[in-house]
């Protein structure tokens, strides 16, 4: 023994059938097409080609997964040899065919290897996609050019600007299949299949040599494609390079349209939106660990309402059994007629099949009684945003659930603990603050307090997943992270409108930035009596006339919004969209001048510094406090949460973009213009900037150190 390392196991393993090889790409979790998979793939293929005794080869995917994309960490750094273009070309060019063995998701540049074998034998579970756009790419290693030549320029067109994936029975009639074999035993019949081809003569045909099947992309046609991908994917800069790569399939030879195609895919990996959407995959993704979660059956959901009802969807449609509790039996009659007809809805929409949503549909129940939660494994609160009449409740939940039940608040601002201080067992308790509609909206900030035992937070993390929902874990403190940071957003907003700003302006200047609504609509939307009443709760608020006045004296004018018809904008009968009020203007205007404000011409680009210089200094204070673990949990929040663009990355990921130099520098003229009761930068801000450095970098910095 000479004492050396023992040599790492090889990502692709070979088992040879008679003349048939297999080669097993096992590279967990999802045998991503990462540098050292894809060079012990091409030596497995060259030996293959080379070896006079194999006739075939079939490329399988160990584990649950074919390929389910690239390796998204690589996009960060200078592409290395063999790159996936040079590693498929090689494969397609084998005299030998190469059958792709596919199973579970073939996604991006795993589709795009499936697509550079010349055969493709799929289970039945098998899903095939393009994602690419939704990270800000093209699909960058021949899939612009090989899949128009098999399934048609249009058809291949709209699969890469939906980046959706599409199953097994669909890609076997668009063509991309050749056979499909079942899931069991399904190696063996690839390999039978593998003989097959061998036996008959077929040999190897790649697609590179087909033409495109004839179609063009007429104007009418791409139109309508460049309207549904703005739509889906706006601010990403790769829509129209895939659209002039797949039309080089058309017009060009494949050489050329594949030179063009990678061109453009390594023009798109360093765009900032394609840099910012990568940001954001893996802000979503986060850590997981920890704690084991307990077992969750059962489910009460206490307040029947709108937040409930909803809540009650997910938790049903994600297969658990539900109690839909309220004190009153006409709001358990609303609140169930709700469900049933939401989940109906979805069911309109195809996005569920009528056999599922019956099943969702039994497992909820009404009650009206509290004691019908002793059998619960969770009880999530959703009643009146109101401190008494949570401690209340939590009182009673305290003594009647059944010690280990997880008790969660949907409190979108309150304090956790003095609320788990209510229930005599503050270790059970925990704030999961869903964001409405509950059914819809993916996001949920799980709230931990000083008391909260792990293995609760790693509890409401497991049921926000199997509701399909991403759960962040942020502390404790008034509004946690969404609503703190929307507060300083909001301030903002409020104060330009008394300096002379419209809320049609405001609102026009933030969706121009890409908010998916302006603040104004927002708060007419979610209803301006919610925040009145929040605010006249707390015992906090800066000693400010101006602060949040507007939202104060639209509220008292009886302006509570969409669901009055009125709020800072006027709302015609049963129409959500916003109509700009004199009335509102005149209102504002009047009060500006009993304030003694002046009022003035502002420009769009400070509504939307100043919005933002604000949130992304809130933000700061949030991570300086520990509130959040990192500018990536921010960006997912408010990303997921409150419309803020993807293609932006979020605002601590915008912070970077500008720069924390830039930002500080924005606060200091704003303190000089304004004054610093608002504008006095957060500490974090100021000595990243000194350090001439980034959120994201301070965060790996202190992450790697185990400071987090």
């Amino acid at each position: 023994m000479n004492g050396a390392a023992p040599a790492m196991p090889s990502c692709v393993q070979t088992e040879r059938h008679g003349e048939i090889i297999v080669l097993a790409i096992d590279h967990p979790p999802v045998n991503a097409l990462a540098h050292p998979v894809r060079s012990a793939l091409l030596d497995a293929v060259l030996a293959a080609e080379a070896n006079t005794g194999i006739s075939a080869m079939v490329i399988q995917g160990v584990g649950p997964h074919f390929v389910a994309g690239a390796e998204i960490r690589e996009f960060d750094a200078e592409p290395r040899a063999p790159i996936l273009n040079d590693l498929l070309l090689r494969i397609e060019a084998c005299s030998k065919p190469v059958i792709a063995a596919i199973h579970g998701n073939a996604l991006g540049g795993g589709f795009e290897l499936a697509l550079a074998c010349h055969y493709r034998f799929a289970a039945d579970d098998a899903s095939l996609g393009m994602p690419e756009i939704k990270l800000g790419l093209l699909p960058g290693a021949g899939g612009t050019q090989r899949l128009p030549r098999l399934i048609g320029a249009a058809n291949a067109l709209s699969l890469m600007l939906s980046g959706e994936s599409i199953p097994c029975a669909r890609a076997l009639t668009l063509g991309i299949i050749d056979r499909v074999g079942p899931r069991s035993n399904f190696i063996a019949a690839a390999v039978a299949y593998a003989d097959e081809i061998v036996r008959s003569g077929q040999g190897a045909r790649p697609l590179r040599d087909r033409p495109v099947p004839p179609g063009v992309l007429d104007d009418a046609f791409l139109g309508e494609q460049r309207r549904l991908a703005a739509r889906k994917f706006p601010g990403v800069e790769s829509r129209e390079p895939i659209i002039e790569c797949v039309q080089a399939a058309i017009t060009l030879d494949f050489d050329a349209g594949l030179a063009l195609s990678r061109r453009r895919f390594e023009e798109c990996r360093r765009s900032s939106s394609s840099r910012a959407l990568r940001h954001m995959f893996f802000a979503e993704r986060g850590t997981r660990g920890g704690a084991a979660p307990r077992a969750i059956r059962r489910v009460g959901v206490l307040g029947a309402g709108t937040m409930g009802s909803g809540i009650a969807i997910s938790l049903a449609t994600a297969g658990y059994s539900v109690s839909l509790i309220d004190t009153q039996t006409a709001a358990i009659t609303a609140g169930l007629t709700r469900v049933r007809d939401t989940v109906n809805a979805a069911v309109d929409k195809g996005r569920l099949a009528p056999a599922e949503a019956a099943a969702a549909i039994g497992r909820v129940q009404g009650s009206d009684a509290l004691a019908s939660l002793n059998d619960a494994d969770l009880v999530i609160e959703a009643v009146f945003e109101g401190m008494a009449v949570k401690q209340d409740v939590f009182a009673s939940l305290g003594r009647l659930c059944r010690p280990g039940t997880v008790l969660a608040s949907n409190t979108s601002t309150l304090d956790i603990d003095a609320i788990a201080a209510a229930s005599g067992r503050p270790e059970e308790v925990v704030g999961m603050h869903f964001f409405s509609p509950a059914n819809i909206m993916r996001l949920v900030e799980i709230v931990r307090g000083r008391a909260t035992l792990p293995d609760v937070i790693a509890t409401a993390a497991a049921v926000s997943r199997r509701m399909g929902k991403l759960g962040i874990v942020v502390g404790n403190c008034f509004g946690f992270v969404g609503n703190r940071m929307l507060y300083a957003y909001g301030r903002e907003n409020h104060l330009l409108l008394l300096e002379g700003a419209t809320p049609a302006q405001i609102d026009s200047a933030m969706e121009g930035f890409g908010m998916a609504m302006g603040p104004n609509a927002v708060g007419d939307l979610a209803g301006l009596d919610i925040g009145y009443r929040v605010r006249r709760e707390r015992q906090d608020l800066p000693d400010d006339p101006r602060y949040y006045r507007v939202a104060d004296l639209l509220v008292e004018a009886g302006r509570l919004g969409q669901k009055a018809g009125r709020g800072a904008f006027l709302y015609a009968q049963g129409s959500r969209r916003p109509v700009p009020d004199p009335e509102v203007d005149a209102l504002i205007a009047a009060e500006s001048q009993r304030l003694g404000i002046a009022r003035r011409t502002i420009e769009d680009s400070e509504i939307r510094d100043r919005c933002l210089i604000a949130l992304i200094n809130e933000g700061a204070r949030i991570l300086t406090e520990g509130i959040a673990a990192s500018p990536g949990d921010i960006d997912a929040i408010w990303c997921n949460g409150y419309g803020f663009p993807r293609f932006r990355g979020g605002p601590m990921w915008y912070a970077d973009t500008l720069g924390p130099a830039a930002v500080l520098s924005a606060i200091h003229r704003f303190a000089a213009a304004h004054g610093n009761r608002y504008w006095t930068p957060a500490p974090l801000l100021t000595d990243i900037a000194a350090r001439g450095d980034t959120f994201d970098a301070w965060h790996k910095q202190h992450s790697s150190r185990g400071n987090l």
